[in-house]
């Protein structure tokens, strides 16, 4: 997780305001905001309203905290004594077993350099050795999901090609290869979902490159390496690597694809916060996917609720559902090419309108106030 900001001491001289493009506070640790604390369990239903995008409507309540009845406490009993440590073994050795994979196909290869070593990956190989890191990558994905209780995956495809027709009034060109992928984002699993579906690149921090395991498989994967506090003259900035990789991917069918999540953050699945514009720069037509998760007792979503707790109660469910609905290829209009706001906007209204999605014009700002006002009302009870 980010590293938390440091409280105001009361020194003589203040310390320096950090950049204003860097935000680097852990979601649910709790803080002196004023907003938080003035949360009583009174007015709980109005904060609710306010950022109903981020509210828990599962059994286990805000933060997974909620007060459980007591048949779902011995079944949560004796899932973690039995399933989770046989999900946990078996996650791991899938895990370890892709690293080995990943490793062997990598051997006395150079990784693709971009922006003299800003970013690295082995997305780029071609040959036997990419074929085998992304069939592989596909079918463990897919049993990594199997373990974590999503047995079945529903997917439907709606439509023909979307966009705006040619002067001649013909569509244009169906099969034209997209330049990215444009998802809501929900869950963590959502990364798992897109790699046994497709196998794209994502976003990530740059710190994931250097993790155990999962940083030589991001590397394959060709993750575009996030460094926010990078103030360098030369680092073109997330959205012109972005911007670069989308148009490649769209001009040469053995380039990566990207995965997006224009939202930035996760919701509760219910909502669709505004989209960033990084997708649309490059004027490529992208193909929207959107996300569901039906659920009964716990939500898959991650919103309101730690990482750890989070994945303890979604082992302990013996089943998990997933949707996933496939909509046409967008193609922008020169008018859309011409402002990746208008054309990030139409998709999502589109991705909306066919998901039965909520719009909301709230953030991850927003989510810090929520999340610190939650922990400020815990602590009060």
């Amino acid at each position: 997780m980010e590293t938390e900001l440091k409280d105001l001491s009361p020194a003589t001289q203040p310390p320096p305001p950090a950049p204003a493009d860097k935000d680097d506070r852990p979601l649910l640790k709790p803080e002196p905001d004023a907003e938080a604390s003035a949360i009583t369990p009174e007015n709980l239903a109005e904060l609710e309203k306010r950022f109903a995008a981020y509210v828990r409507r599962d059994a286990y309540g805000s933060m997974g905290r909620g007060e459980l009845p007591l048949r779902e406490k011995v079944l949560l009993g004796v899932a973690m004594a039995t399933l989770v440590p046989v999900r946990v073994v078996a996650a791991l050795a899938i895990l370890v077993a892709y690293y080995l994979i990943c490793r062997g196909c990598t051997l006395l290869k150079k990784p693709n350099r971009e922006e003299e070593g800003e970013q690295e990956d082995y997305a780029h190989m071609g040959g036997w050795r990419r074929k085998v890191i992304v069939a592989c990558g596909r079918v463990l994905s897919r049993a990594m999901l199997f373990v974590m209780g999503f047995y079945w995956i529903n997917e439907t495809s709606r439509g023909a090609s979307c966009g705006p027709e040619d002067d001649g009034g013909k569509r244009q060109e169906e099969h034209e290869r997209p330049g990215a992928i444009v998802s809501n984002h929900v869950s963590y699993v959502d990364i798992l979902y897109h790699m046994s579906s497709s196998f794209p690149s994502f976003v990530a921090k740059r710190s994931v490159a250097k993790l155990p395991l999962v940083g030589l498989i991001s590397k394959c994967l060709g993750c575009v390496y996030v460094q926010r506090e990078s103030k360098s003259s030369d680092f073109k900035g997330v959205s012109g690597v972005i911007t670069e990789r989308v148009r490649e991917a769209h001009q040469n069918k053995d380039a990566p694809m990207m995965m997006l999540f224009p939202e930035g953050t996760t919701t509760n699945g219910e909502y669709l916060l505004p989209f960033k514009t990084g997708a649309f720069l490059a004027k490529a037509p992208v193909l929207p996917v959107i996300l569901n998760y039906p659920y009964q007792r716990f939500s898959p979503a991650w919103d309101s609720i730690s990482g750890a707790r989070h994945v303890l109660f979604l082992l302990c469910q013996f089943i998990n559902h997933i949707e996933v609905t496939h909509l046409p290829v967008y193609h922008p209009s020169e008018q859309e090419k011409n402002d990746a706001k208008l054309y990030a906007n139409n998709v999502r209204k589109l991705m909306a309108k066919e998901g039965h999605l909520i719009l909301s014009d709230i953030g991850l700002a927003e989510k810090r106030v929520y999340h610190a006002a939650l922990n400020g009302l815990i602590c009060q009870c």
